[in-house]
């Protein structure tokens, strides 16, 4: 993103909390399931005679990330350390409304590490996120209202019939960002680093 442009760590939207990719919200303020937002299947795989896939070009990778969330609005979403430095940055599609929030990643098939889901709520509050039939884990990023990091679960894929609704992950934030799995570790990027987006009026 240009430095020159503006950002802002913050967006308000209704919610309540979100499940790993899929939130069900409702008046208690919990969001159920999501299909995994534990984000993701990504990595390097092979045929299924075990000889390695051919890696796409550049321009076929940029465009099937383009499409991995089609319809969605996206902003790029970077974690920034104490002392000002990128730790990582993903293009996150934003979930802003209750149906977007609920959907979450859970018709995602794969979520490739430079790409994420970004929640938006109206304000700070306790929320749970929830595996439910995800195929794939993700890292789930609990921020406050100034984009301060207050927690971070790695929430791996449900196992074999396995359908997530038990795995819960809690926190309190504004904003939720989710993530490939262990992309947090990936980065060093921990608790009380920042999320820095920007978010249309």
């Amino acid at each position: 993103m240009d430095d020159d442009v503006p950002r802002r760590r913050v967006l308000g939207a209704a919610g309540a909390v979100a499940v790993a990719g899929c939130l069900d919200a409702d008046d208690s303020g919990e969001t159920a399931g999501s299909r995994d937002t534990g984000d993701e299947r990504a990595g390097d795989e092979e045929d299924s005679d075990g000889a390695e896939t051919t890696e796409p070009s550049p321009n076929e990778s940029n465009d099937a990330a383009e499409t991995i969330h089609e319809g969605y609005e996206t902003t790029t979403v970077r974690a920034v350390g104490a002392d000002g430095d990128e730790l990582g940055r993903v293009t996150a599609a934003i979930a802003d409304t209750d149906d977007l929030r609920y959907l979450g990643l859970s018709d995602t098939d794969e979520l490739p590490p430079d790409r994420g889901m970004l929640f938006v709520f109206g304000a700070v509050a306790e929320r749970s996120f929830v595996m439910r039939e995800m195929d794939f884990g993700i890292d789930i990023v609990y921020a406050d209202a100034d984009g301060t990091i207050t927690g971070i679960h790695h929430a791996p894929a449900p196992g074999p019939d396995e359908n997530g609704n038990d795995q819960h992950y809690p926190g309190r934030g504004q904003y939720v960002l989710e993530v490939a799995y262990e992309w947090t570790s990936d980065h060093g990027v921990s608790e009380g680093d920042v999320l820095e987006f920007a978010l249309e009026e």
